[in-house]
């Protein structure tokens, strides 16, 4: 069957199809689905299970280790790893990669199961243990709320109103907060007046339970009706709490709470969280997109309406946008479709150059038909357009022309032959369209090593192998259908017949070059080998990375100071901060985050645990141009002004998520052992050129201890659960009760005055209430040392694979980290591990591997298929081997590429090189099939060889030209340029090399002899 006869038979049919698929293209284009990156399901949940009170060591004992225990049970578990500080256990269970939707919603329930189901044999006030499953949402729209003069109350009331709005708009899935500070009602009493009067907190936590306590007060019967009893008496604010009869046991007086206690509603105290916008008290809004969804029309929906809500704006409430992924991913479309634009542009004036108006502009539009289709396809199986589909697009721009160019090429030379335009076109076709077929199925397979490799780069990156598929196969379509007509409809006839085309001196000198190299075989076999070689040695002096920096001005400031610092003192560091970027031209603004991260609005970001001692800071720049200006400037500052901290001043990045770029992690049971060879690395790392070197458990703290007298408890009637609750209430307060208003339950904490609180001097002179004696005794009547037990202890214990881990952390002081890694690792590996103790790494080298190491599984299969592929094309060995012998060439020009641009070999250059690899087998596939095919027409063997390369000289070399020139615009674009100086320079050399060795390998594996004249021409015109 010949497509191309079908075409020109039902001409009308195919033109008018044509013109369905260019309208349906662009109303395709106009409803696509826009992201920022492809939809992704970070398959991580966090178990967070509070025990107040408890160290860090018990918690990982008591706690951390039950449930870890419980939740490795789970087939589905890929790897769980946990953090334990004081009074709370965070652990982290990622699940495998093979579980998507329904199936991965079934895992959570399976593991809330599991988590509940222990919760049994978890110590007394621990837990509950919460599951949060929405880990991984990425709210793309993020506002701050501040308001001038406004207290939190008052943002949060106004954040839940828009809460209600916005939830209706297109395409919005979730709307979640962050930085919202919890209300309480305070009972404040001084100690010395409880211990006056003999109160006790589980006194007033009786009488405020049996006052406000929510239980059936039955029903009757009222004429017809059934009517619920319900008796008053409930709270009905907050200074309803203070009418409160309480009854003195020692005195046996009774007073009203108020008369005894200041009741007041306040925030928490210490506040788990805080968030500033530009130096503005803020709570954050992030809006999360459907999946599938497109953020652009999202983003303009939720704008829309909040135009709307305008009026009802309370006055000096602000929104500030910290983050809008529509607006980023509305510029990168368009940012798209400049490049699109310019590497169309490119690719028509190289083929009008070469080509010829008519041809030129035949070849062009095929293009942009094909395009157009790629648009329909994507919109009928729901790919978006986002950062992956559109470098699949633009990758595919150059590769999409070579079908109609071999197509074209051979219609244009029989017509300049004499042969009739519709004969020329459907021989061309019937010659061309099965080789074209199986190279464009070997460009597909030698992508889909990265698209269908396992784990999460295969899914990250699946759209990218469904998009090029379709574009290279609607390029096969296009080129033996809709081309073959266009051919002969515009295709201008000569007036006179050339009996070769080819006999111009290019064609002859390179036929004559080519006659040269074949004939002195051991030279150019020399030559290439030595090639090889000199491009393998140069690739050592090519850096790596995984994944380039982002394009965006937006850089964060990590900072932590000393393990056990107060929230409110880490506030005041972060204050001085933002006070220094305050004086900055060039930010445009700054969010800040003390307590704990942001919510994930970007997929790159990693939200950092609850620590009272870490505060962030995301700060936009005008321009990119300016950042590494401004970053530097702040380094210097929190050098100057945080000897004490830890600071990373970072940007972000296009790939994981991760911090530091160097992390040798250390396994064993023993915290002394993992903080010594910590050290160690910690040592090697400083006498080299890093920024901050730390480790993840951080500095010990100290812990007051006091020293309780079991003796003397006993005779008082107190134990050390007493002195627990006594000292409790005093350096925190005791939760007695809870009030209700509306939907909210504000906690009824009861502690001493502010002042009272923060003086440890005053623990003394606390009292307990002693059951025995119908008395309160103060603490200090069974403690016999206040302070002398000082002890430090390990604030943060971090597990991994239910075994104790540390890391030491550090990142380059400029530069890459891969050479600073290189240097250091030989070191960092000679570190003597006692017996039970592992080394292994994260960072970059841990990013690299999971990203690579699928890879290396997948593309020895592709390579099969490939080889697969040839075998049921030529129906023979020796075209495939040689084909297969011509893929080492494609380091040559990969290593020059990167060498000449100063390029790193990062993720995205893989991606570069395994395309390549079906270039350099398409280009050979063609050049191959000519040569046989001349054989087929009783052409000598070495003159078919000679003629194949003059033949094949323009169409491989413009199918090469053009996905060069369309990488062009790429390589100012910092994701992409990897992979266009990959793909540019390893074309450029392949092809080159190919048009010479191909040829080469075919005279040397079929022991062709060269004739003993050389040629300076073309067979014919010698015989």
């Amino acid at each position: 069957m010949n497509p191309a006869t079908i075409a020109l038979k039902n001409r009308t049919a195919t033109a008018v199809l044509a013109l369905v698929v260019m309208a349906g293209g662009l109303y395709a284009y106009a409803n696509l689905g826009r992201l920022e990156f492809p939809d992704f399901v970070i398959k991580i949940a966090v178990i967070s299970t509070p025990y107040p009170g408890a160290s860090a060591e018990q918690v990982e004992q008591e706690v951390t280790d039950v449930l870890e225990e419980a939740i490795q049970s789970l087939g589905e578990l890929k790897e769980i790893k946990s953090t334990s500080q004081d009074g709370l256990s965070i652990i982290h269970a990622e699940m495998k990669e093979e579980f998507f939707g329904q199936e991965l919603e079934q895992v959570w329930d399976k593991l809330r199961r599991k988590v509940n189901d222990i919760q049994g044999r978890l110590p007394p006030n621990a837990g509950p243990s919460v599951v949060n499953d929405d880990f991984g949402d990425v709210y793309g729209l993020y506002y701050a709320i501040t308001g001038e003069g406004r207290s939190y109350k008052e943002l949060k009331d106004y954040a839940d109103e828009l809460k209600k709005q916005l939830l209706m708009c297109d395409d919005v899935a979730k709307i979640a907060f962050c930085g919202v500070q919890p209300e309480v009602v305070y009972i404040e009493i001084p100690h010395a007046r409880m211990a006056k009067l003999g109160l006790s907190p589980q006194i007033i936590l009786g009488v405020l339970q049996s006052q406000d306590v929510v239980q059936p007060s039955g029903k009757v019967s009222l004429g017809d009706a059934y009517v619920r009893i319900e008796p008053t008496g409930e709270f009905q604010s907050e200074q309803r709490i203070g009418d409160l009869l309480i009854t003195s046991p020692a005195t046996g007086g009774a007073f009203r709470l108020r008369d005894i206690a200041e009741i007041r509603r306040s925030y928490q105290d210490p506040p788990s969280q805080l968030m500033r916008s530009n130096g503005r008290p803020a709570i954050g809004m992030g809006i999360s997109t459907i999946a599938g969804g497109n953020a652009v029309v999202m983003a303009e929906s939720v704008q829309t309406r909040l135009a709307e809500l305008e009026p009802l704006r309370p006055e000096g409430i602000h929104l500030d946008v910290i983050y809008n992924q529509g607006e980023r991913v509305d510029q990168a479309v368009n940012d798209f479709m400049v490049n699109l634009i310019e590497s169309l542009v490119i690719v028509i004036v190289l083929l009008l150059v070469f080509m010829g108006l008519r041809s030129g502009l035949l070849i062009g539009g095929v293009l942009l038909l094909t395009i157009l289709g790629t648009f329909i396809y994507m919109w009928m199986t729901g790919i978006s357009l986002q950062k992956i589909s559109l470098g699949a697009l633009v990758l595919a721009l150059g590769m999409l022309v070579d079908n109609a160019i071999v197509v074209v090429e051979g219609v244009l030379i029989k017509v300049q032959k004499g042969m009739d335009r519709q004969e020329a076109a459907i021989e061309t076709v019937a010659q061309t369209q099965w080789p074209l077929l199986g190279a464009t199925f070997i460009a597909v397979l030698a992508f889909a090593a990265i698209g269908f490799a396992p784990g999460n780069v295969g899914e990250f990156c699946q759209s990218l192998v469904w998009v090029l598929a379709a574009s290279l196969m609607i390029s096969w379509l296009t080129a033996v259908t809709v081309t073959p007509l266009l051919c002969v409809w515009f295709l201008k006839v000569p007036k006179t017949a050339i009996a070769d085309p080819y006999d111009t001196s290019f064609f002859r000198w390179y036929r004559r070059s080519l006659d040269r190299i074949i004939r002195h075989w051991p030279a150019t076999l020399a030559v290439l080998a030595a090639t090889v070689v000199a491009a393998g040695i140069g690739f050592h002096f090519v850096p790596s990375f995984f994944f380039p920096e982002s394009s965006q001005p937006l850089f964060t400031v990590r900072l932590f100071r000393p393990q056990g610092t107060h929230i409110e003192r880490t506030s005041d560091s972060m204050k001085q901060v933002e006070a220094f970027l305050a004086k900055e031209d060039a930010v445009k603004r700054y969010t800040t985050f003390v307590g704990q991260g942001s919510l994930r609005f970007i997929l790159t970001y990693n939200p950092e645990d609850p620590n009272a001692s870490f505060g962030e800071l995301v700060v936009a720049v005008d321009d990119v141009a300016n950042m590494q200006r401004v970053m530097g400037r702040i380094e210097a500052f929190l050098a100057k002004e945080f000897e004490d901290a830890e600071w990373v001043v970072r940007r972000w990045k296009d790939g994981p998520a991760y911090i530091y770029d160097i992390e040798p992690r250390f396994r064993g049971p023993d915290a002394d052992v993992l903080r010594n060879l910590a050290e160690q690395a910690k040592t090697i790392m400083r006498n080299e050129a890093t920024a901050i070197v730390r480790d993840n458990w951080r500095n010990r703290v100290s812990v007051l201890r006091p020293d309780f007298i079991e003796s003397a408890a006993r005779k008082t009637g107190l134990s050390r659960n007493d002195l627990a609750q006594a000292l409790q209430m005093q350096f925190g307060g005791q939760r007695v009760g809870v009030y209700r208003e509306e939907n909210d339950l504000l906690p009824i904490v009861l502690r001493p005055p502010h002042a009272e609180e923060e003086n440890y001097a005053e623990a003394r002179q606390v009292h307990a209430w002693s059951d025995i004696h119908k008395e309160s005794v103060p603490l200090d009547a069974i403690v016999a040392d206040w302070t002398r037990h000082t002890t430090f202890q390990d604030p943060l214990i971090h597990r991994r694979h239910r075994q104790r881990e540390m890391t030491a952390q550090c990142n380059p002081a400029a530069g890459l980290a891969s050479p600073l890694l290189q240097r250091m690792r030989p070191a960092l590996e000679a570190i003597e591990l006692p017996p039970g103790y592992v080394l292994d790494w994260g960072g970059e080298l841990e990013a690299s591997a999971k990203g690579t190491g699928p890879l290396q599984v997948m593309f020895p299969i592709c390579l099969g298929g490939m080889f697969l592929i040839l075998i049921l094309l030529f129906n023979r060995l020796r075209q495939p081997l040689i084909i297969f012998l011509c893929l080492p060439l494609i380091s040559i020009g990969v290593t020059a590429g990167l060498l000449l641009t100063g390029l790193p070999f990062g993720f995205m250059s893989i991606l570069g090189y395994l395309g390549l690899s079906g270039m350099l087998i398409k280009n050979a596939i063609v050049l191959i099939e000519e040569i046989d095919l001349n054989e087929a027409q009783g052409v000598d063997s070495y003159n078919a060889v000679l003629d194949a390369g003059v033949s094949r000289l323009r169409p491989v070399t413009m199918a090469s030209g053009t996905t060069v020139l369309g990488m062009a615009p790429l390589m100012w674009d910092p994701f992409y340029q990897g992979m266009a100086a990959t793909v540019a320079g390893g074309l450029i050399g392949s092809t080159v090399l190919a048009l010479v060795v191909v040829p080469l390998f075919y005279v040397l594996f079929f022991r062709i002899r060269p004739h003993k004249q050389p040629f300076c021409c073309r067979h014919r015109e010698d015989s």
